[in-house]
């Protein structure tokens, strides 16, 4: 900001400078992006990977999307630090997803006449694993979809055996009560968090 408390010619020249070398920049980062969008198209058509193939198409498309690391805060100041940035998001999404003034809300108990689930079979738990979507990104335990799938009849019967003892304990593990929020930007300013809607990935298992 040298140029704005001091706007002689040497710190606007400088600041041409720095202008010019960022726009070099990102026109190099479009073209690596491309090109690797490009190769990663003519792998996926060779193999006949017509998902990946449809969701790198529609991506290609979309073109070129310059990443921000930068969000404002609550005055409205840029913050540019990682440690920053990260306590923005985390207060934004803590007033977005948690509901204030618990204690004013009556709990009502309720009783209900409705049977005891039966515990599931190890059949049961095979469908299900059949059922989950493929390319979709993981929780917390960084276990995608794709690798329960292919693990034979070891994974659904360890899977099996993990549910019904946490059936029976009748409380569940807390990693299966983390997730991992995602920032997605619905339109406007990408720097103001009010801007973004988040999508919770929880554990596969």
């Amino acid at each position: 900001m040298q140029w704005v408390q001091d706007p002689s010619q040497s710190n606007v020249d400088n600041l041409n400078n720095v202008r010019r070398e960022a726009s070099r920049h990102f026109r190099n980062k479009k073209k690596a992006y491309l090109k690797a969008k490009i190769e990663e198209l003519e792998t996926h058509s060779k193999i006949k990977n017509i998902g990946d193939l449809c969701r790198g198409n529609n991506d290609f498309k979309r073109g070129y999307q310059n990443r921000t690391n930068t969000e404002k805060d609550e005055n409205g100041d840029l913050a540019a630090d990682t440690y920053n940035v990260v306590a923005r998001w985390k207060n934004y999404f803590s007033q977005l997803l948690n509901v204030h003034g618990v204690n004013d809300v009556r709990h009502t108990e309720i009783h209900t006449s409705e049977p005891i689930v039966p515990e599931p079979s190890a059949f049961q738990v095979e469908l299900a694993i059949e059922k989950l979507k493929s390319h979709k990104p993981p929780g917390t335990d960084q276990i995608p979809a794709e690798m329960i799938k292919a693990g034979g009849s070891t994974i659904p019967y360890g899977i099996h055996k993990l549910v019904i003892a946490t059936r029976n304990k009748d409380e569940l593990p807390e990693e299966w009560k983390e997730s991992i929020t995602v920032p997605i930007c619905k339109k406007g300013d990408k720097t103001n968090c009010s801007n973004y809607w988040g999508i919770s990935l929880f554990p596969t298992t």
